[in-house]
């Protein structure tokens, strides 16, 4: 059977209104509230059938953000566009807008909890 291999992602948080804010405000999306017992869970927007995955953001007691090893991308027009939103909105960029060479260029930054993603453009 033929898939994507990442299904879902999940970016753990202590603040989900200030988390909320800021992905929304970064990303230029209205995450939905997802109904998931023991947690708060907000979903990135997603399609069905389409190519890609999506994911949320997510609280649960006991669990600590930031400081993880994993970088979720997020598919931009021009990352760049994305980064500069950044900082205004209580994040932190780690690297500006860089070239990957035939696969376009990136963004790293960092979310007000401290964990890293990255933005990903072909231009």
């Amino acid at each position: 059977m033929k898939q994507n291999v990442v299904r879902w992602f999940e970016i753990y948080v202590q603040d989900m209104d200030r988390a909320r804010k800021f992905y929304e405000a970064v990303l230029g999306v209205t995450l939905q509230r997802l109904n998931a017992p023991g947690m708060e869970m907000w979903g990135f927007p997603m399609q069905m059938g389409m190519a890609g995955t999506s994911g949320s953001l997510v609280r649960m007691d006991g669990v600590p953000s930031g400081g993880n090893s994993t970088i979720v991308y997020f598919g931009c027009e021009d990352c760049a566009v994305e980064e500069a939103r950044v900082a205004k909105h209580g994040g932190a960029v780690e690297r500006k807008k860089f070239s990957i060479g035939e696969y376009g260029f990136i963004s790293l930054v960092c979310d007000p909890d401290g964990n890293m993603i990255g933005l990903h453009s072909i231009a």
